[in-house]
């Protein structure tokens, strides 16, 4: 491996590998929360007891959490992009040099 690959695999492919990791930790136990609050605003969205604040409070913990996964997906998608142009780099410098 020549200095140019091991650059772009320090410089681009970790970094872009640790985001799309890190990202998708995040986003798995906020998909659990997401679906734990929806279902919980729908329940107290069918009771014919609930009041417009209770209703107010569990709609933005519900948007609050939507809004987190958003972020986390763009995390794991902005990661994937970044690796995969670490990896095309290094496929790309060791194609043009094999010709």
């Amino acid at each position: 491996m020549n200095i140019r690959a091991l650059v772009l695999l320090i410089t681009v492919v970790l970094p872009g590998l640790a985001a799309t990791s890190l990202s998708a930790y995040y986003l798995f136990p906020e998909w659990k929360a997401l679906e734990a609050s929806f279902k919980s605003y729908e329940k107290l969205a069918k009771s014919p007891a609930a009041t417009i604040e209770q209703l107010s409070i569990a709609q933005a913990a519900e948007n609050r959490h939507r809004i987190n996964c958003f972020a986390e997906g763009v995390g794991v998608l902005l990661g994937g992009v970044i690796l995969a142009i670490g990896i095309h780099g290094i496929c790309a410098q060791s194609s043009t040099k094999q010709q």
